[in-house]
């Protein structure tokens, strides 16, 4: 069967995507909503100006036009409103869980009582609905840090860990009362601050069967210990995770977490994304996502070595215990290359040179995060997180160096990037 195939989102994780969907001996043609500069260059593949929100009819009615035989869902916003069950009523195909099994990442509140319920390795936490209870609750406190997490999506910058009163008490205020990511901060969670490295886990599932992909870290912060954002770069595979870690994440996480889904009533299928705290008593959750995290798709793709096709099609029809996936033995480090001022205030249009250059290495892909062409046909800056230089080594090191070999030839006004990307790997 050859297909086409849609790709829903514009960022570095859906041009991973679809980066690795074309390869595919499967695919005629993959289309990309909205997709980005970068996308819209690759052979075989077109972008399509079509509202992702909740515009769900417009999609519909593009997918049967187009004679889409799979939609693959990147970001969050559109599983969490209710895209599969949409796509489904409709008789499409589609990768992504439905609304009631994306509450998992819809809502924190709804997740940490989940793991509650299933004794589920996550930090100890209280909830919260408004100001003056969590206000009394932190002066309460004589233990920091502390983490304050809003209960919706906030792109990933919801989750503020404060090291004392003054820090927890501005993070409840800039979520319930500033309303920084509007109806996200109605209600809080705050958690105990869990001790460790972090490791981001992401598996594919069909409801019961779960295929693994490889390990990764991801670099939250804009530098260390600054502010969260979307992400900052990532490595794969992550030492952390070690073959021991790997088997204990699967046994006391993983299996359990589908297993609950399926008990409340919420099968769970496509990928599931457990973020992690390897901490000295184990492996403990900090958050789950419903949907790749981004930039760890970046460097997950490129060491992937297998059809990713089949997998996707198997995650839908409940055949992924015949799946067998195989890695490059390689390591993969992307680095982000931001606007300035991200992940607050920045400008777009700023004029991107050295891509050619970067084109001409071995074993680097630059993925396009938020890019536009101008009307010369030049690539301009058109978000926050503008490109993830993603590069492949002997090892986590090697590939660190070509990383920002690359890095250094890409020139942008006010870019921004860390320069200690998979430092934990080199230190260990």
């Amino acid at each position: 069967m050859v297909m086409k195939v849609l790709v829903l989102g514009g960022g570095g994780r859906e041009h991973a995507l679809i980066w690795k969907i074309a390869k595919s001996t499967q695919v005629s043609q993959v289309y990309s909503v909205p997709g980005n500069a970068g996308i819209g260059q690759m052979a075989g593949v077109e972008c399509y100006q079509v509202d992702v929100g909740k515009n769900f009819a417009g999609l519909i009615e593009f997918s049967k036009k187009k004679k889409i035989d799979l939609t693959v869902v990147g970001p969050e916003a559109p599983l969490v409103n209710g895209m599969v069950d949409a796509f489904e009523a409709a008789g499409l195909h589609i990768l992504g869980p439905t609304q009631s099994a994306a509450k998992i990442e819809g809502s924190k509140v709804w997740a940490k009582e989940l793991m509650e319920r299933y004794a589920i390795p996550t930090a100890p936490f209280k909830v919260f609905d408004s100001v003056a209870s969590a206000m009394t609750y932190l002066t309460e406190q004589n233990r920091f840090p502390i983490v304050v997490k809003a209960d919706g999506l906030t792109g990933g910058k919801g989750a503020i860990v404060c090291g004392n009163l003054m820090e927890a008490t501005t993070a409840v205020v800039q979520m319930m009362v500033d309303k920084e990511w509007g109806d996200a901060g109605n209600r809080v969670v705050i958690e105990d601050y869990l001790d460790g490295e972090e490791a981001s886990f992401i598996v594919l599932t069909d409801g019961v069967n779960v295929v693994p992909l490889a390990s990764s870290q991801d670099h939250k912060a804009i530098y260390e210990g600054g502010p969260n954002t979307g992400g900052m770069g990532a490595y794969s595979p992550a030492p952390v995770v070690t073959p021991e870690m790997h088997e204990r994440i699967m046994r006391e996480i993983i299996k359990p977490t589908i297993t609950a889904m399926v008990d409340e009533g919420r099968l769970y299928r496509g990928v599931l994304y457990a973020g992690l705290m390897i901490t000295a008593d184990g492996p403990k959750v900090l958050e789950y996502n419903c949907r790749c995290g981004d930039p760890e798709t970046q460097p997950i793709m490129v060491r992937l070595e297998s059809d990713i096709v089949p997998a996707l099609l198997a995650c839908i029809d409940g055949t992924l215990d015949q799946v067998n996936l195989k890695w490059n033995d390689k390591a993969a480090v992307c680095v982000v290359m931001a606007s300035g001022g991200y992940p607050g205030q920045y400008e777009k249009g700023k004029v991107i040179t050295g891509l050619d250059a970067v084109g001409t290495m071995e074993d680097v892909v630059v993925f396009h995060s938020g890019t536009a062409l101008d009307t010369q046909g030049q690539f301009v800056t058109a978000g926050g997180r503008v490109l993830g230089v993603t590069a492949l080594g002997e090892d986590i090191r090697r590939a660190q160096l070509r990383a920002y070999q690359a890095v250094d030839l890409i020139k942008f006004e006010d870019e921004y990037h860390r320069t200690d990307i998979a430092w934990r790997a080199i230190n260990r």
